[in-house]
């Protein structure tokens, strides 16, 4: 096999390796947010009143163990407006995930 080749296939390689780290990482933080969806629905923090303050919504300055995609995901259904945040820093929910699953179909 030629060096020009191998260049070419070993650029193809890492562009597949990007691409598909990407779709992981989408994949991780589609599931952090179902698991945020429903541990909010088994909490019944439906509104503002009875909102619950979440775990692992507080910052961590030092991250021992496996990447969590659980802050990311909470920070992207807040900007979606799924879910709310009040001035106390506890969360609710805006929309339920029944609702969003009918909006996809």
């Amino acid at each position: 096999m030629s060096e020009s080749t191998q260049i070419i296939l070993g650029i193809f390689f890492l562009v597949g390796v990007y691409i598909l780290t990407r779709y992981g990482i989408t994949w991780r933080i589609r599931r952090a947010s179902l698991f945020i969806i429903r541990d909010l629905e088994k909490r019944k923090a439906l509104d503002p009143e009875s909102a619950v303050e979440l775990p692992y919504g507080k910052k961590e300055l030092f991250k021992v163990g496996i990447r969590d995609f659980k802050p990311r995901a909470l920070e992207s259904l807040i900007h979606d407006g799924v879910l709310g945040r009040t001035e106390h820093s506890m969360y609710y929910l805006k929309r339920r995930l029944e609702d969003l699953r009918s909006n996809i179909q």
